[in-house]
Parts: C-alpha cells; sequence; structure tokens
C-alpha cells in the first residue's frame, strides 16, 4: 500500500529534519545521513518518502501497523505529542525504545531541529529490490 500525499495546507520549508540511517546501502541510499528541510503540518513519513527516505509503510500512514516505526531522536518539542492509538501500534513494533514514534503520526508542530533514526530493519521493500 502506498501513502498518499498529505492535502492538508502546510508552512514553507522551515524546519531542518536529519534521518540517520542505520544500514542505508539496505535502503538503497547511498548517505548513512540525510537532512532535508520541511514544513510545520508535514509527517516525518511524508517528508522522508519525498526526500528518497524508503520507510516501510504497510498501512498507508493511517495508524493501523507498526511498520513505519522510528526513533525520534531529538526535537521532540518541535513534534507532536503521541496519542493513545500510536502508542498502542508502536508497542507492536520491533526495536521498542522510550523515544519510539510512528513516523506517519509525528507531526512537525513547529520550527526546530529534528532527528530522526530510522532503523536498519524498517526499509520499505521496494528499496530492497
Amino acid at each position: 500500500m502506498h501513502m498518499k500525499a498529505s492535502d492538508k495546507p502546510v508552512g514553507p520549508k522551515t524546519v531542518p529534519v536529519r534521518f540517520i540511517l542505520e544500514d542505508p546501502a539496505s535502503m538503497g541510499c547511498q548517505e548513512a545521513e540525510k537532512t532535508v528541510m520541511a514544513a510545520v503540518g508535514q509527517n516525518i513519513l511524508e517528508i522522508a518518502l519525498a526526500s528518497g527516505i524508503p520507510i516501510e509503510h504497510t498501512c498507508g500512514a493511517v495508524c493501523a501497523c507498526s511498520t513505519c516505526h522510528v526513533y525520534l531522536e531529538s526535537g521532540e518539542d518541535h513534534c507532536s505529542e503521541a496519542e493513545d492509538e500510536e502508542l498502542d501500534r508502536v508497542e507492536e513494533a520491533p526495536g521498542l525504545q522510550i523515544n519510539s514514534r510512528l513516523s506517519c503520526q509525528t507531526i512537525i508542530e513547529q520550527e526546530g531541529e529534528i532527528t530522526i533514526k530510522v532503523p536498519a530493519w524498517n526499509r520499505s521493500r521496494l528499496a530492497a529490490s
């Protein structure tokens, strides 16, 4: 299933989001880190996909699975808080940590630097083929 692009209006791209890829080669990426500019109102998954970072998202970003699990390394104050539905789903994810989030539910709410770690096992099957 593929994610439909958000139709919500977003602001200008003024928020730096740094992605740290644990195993970039398996994701079809050449760099272990990539910083992109994003907008308030965007979620981490749509930012990653638009930037060529193939995070798995089996349910199409509707919070019905845990395949888009990432680690919010820094910038949690700039992002939405996890709601109960997300917390229930993220508990199903492998490698659960205190900073675990579903990238489809992590929305940028204010300007500030954000760092996301993408675990080696979380990569789109499309990137692996």
